[in-house]
């Protein structure tokens, strides 16, 4: 925040640019004046602005709707900014509170080491390695000691911690609390201390400790950092948040053709809404596509160019192309190029093997009646031809076996 004598730098085409840019898709920017000075600033002096994004390993994988975040981190890389990836092997001992209605469980250090051995892997599909800088808070943290954290836990009242909403909830509701949940949020707000951030950004359930950063700083005797958070994305369903409990997301390590197909199969409403959050394109580029769309263009169009840009995201344009190719073939009814081979025994004395049973022992049915009721429902093609009789019996051969859309099988009996 600057002080009534510090210099007012001018407002320059490339500043406006860098505020839209921070602005795109974002629900909040706090306080956006200070924020423009910053920018000003950072661009009259040549200064790169430094901007941090914490993550606690608290699983080992990450799906897209983690990326809105990392996207917008990118997009102000890209600018030309600092960005910090902050690993939070120590905050991940505490247990972040945010958004529960209980106590969450401690991570153990072992479980904090693999998650985070994989985060910044599937962080570095989206940032650019290269101008990335890699922290983890344990770094800062750990060498606080007791006097240290008493000192900084001098800097809050317990009266403000509990106007944070799921702590107010839960102490009226008369569910515990234990201690050191406080410390979370308090451990926040130092990293921001310990990296002297210009800006700190998180989803929407960050908010509350975003600020404490920004008053943590001040207690210090820095300039305190601006704030900016994301929406939750919408999952596949279009309703709830992504969330793999509710199996509604897409993994950054699926595979390619799995990636793809997700995308196409989001409506056509939030197709717009992943394109502001999720895609690189400009707002001018994505506006005129819409308008393309509004004025008679499929729509698929557009959700093939949005799943084709993500899926070569995180993994390869020639992996989007393949792809699509593989969604195309099958919704011909077509055979992919590489399907599973798989070879099975003929019955004794070399007796046919019924379809139900075939299915099973693909690996393309759990059970033989689960593969009867497949067929009942006309989802079992041998050679591209539905299957209608339960009682099929296939001798000695090789069979393109398909289950379903997806499910494939070259099966040869012998």
């Amino acid at each position: 925040m600057n002080q009534p004598s510090d210099p007012i730098f001018p407002v320059t085409d490339r500043v406006r640019e860098a505020m839209a840019v921070s602005l795109r898709g974002c629900e909040e920017l706090l306080p956006e004046d200070d924020w423009l000075k910053k920018l000003a600033r950072a661009e009259a002096k040549g200064t790169p602005l430094r901007i941090k994004l914490g993550l606690d390993p608290t699983a080992p994988d990450i799906h897209i709707g983690h990326t809105v975040v990392l996207n917008k981190m990118r997009q102000l890389q890209d600018l030309g900014h600092q960005v910090i990836f902050l690993i939070g092997d120590f905050t991940s001992l505490i247990g972040d509170p945010s958004g529960r209605n209980n106590t969450r469980p401690p991570l153990t250090p072992e479980q904090i080491k693999l998650n985070a051995e994989t985060y910044y892997r599937q962080a570095s599909l989206v940032l650019d390695p290269a101008r990335t800088e890699i922290r983890y808070n344990s770094e800062w943290s750990e060498p606080l000691g007791a006097s240290g954290m008493i000192q900084l836990a001098s800097r809050y009242t317990v009266a403000r911690m509990m106007e944070r909403n799921d702590f107010h909830d839960r102490f009226k509701a008369g569910t515990p609390i234990a201690v050191h949940e406080f410390l979370y949020p308090l451990m926040q707000g130092y990293d921001s201390v310990a990296l002297k951030s210009d800006l700190e950004l998180g989803g929407t359930d960050q908010k509350f400790n975003l600020l404490m950063g920004r008053h943590l700083q001040a207690e210090y005797g820095q300039e305190p950092q601006c704030i900016l958070t994301m929406p939750l994305l919408e999952g596949l369903d279009g309703v709830e948040k992504m969330s793999k409990s509710k199996n509604n997301y897409i993994g950054i390590s699926e595979d390619a053709n799995t990636m793809f197909a997700k995308v196409l199969s989001i409506s056509d409403t939030l197709m717009w809404r992943w394109y502001t959050l999720l895609s690189f394109k400009s707002l001018a580029d994505i506006e005129a596509l819409k308008k393309e769309v509004e004025a008679g263009r499929n729509p698929k169009d557009a959700k093939v160019m949005l799943a084709k840009e993500i899926t070569a995201r995180f993994h390869s344009a020639a992996a989007a192309d393949a792809a699509e190719q593989d969604f195309i073939n099958r919704s011909k009814g077509g055979v992919p190029d590489e399907i599973p081979e798989v070879s099975l025994p003929l019955g004794e004395g070399g007796a046919p093997v019924g379809i139900g049973a075939l299915l099973k022992m693909a690996g393309l049915a759990a059970s033989s009646g689960e593969g009867n009721r497949l067929i009942d429902g006309g989802g079992v093609r041998v050679d591209s031809s539905v299957v209608s009789d339960k009682g099929l019996k296939l001798g000695a051969g090789s069979y393109v076996v398909q289950v379903g859309k997806r499910k494939f099988a070259r099966v040869t009996l012998a």
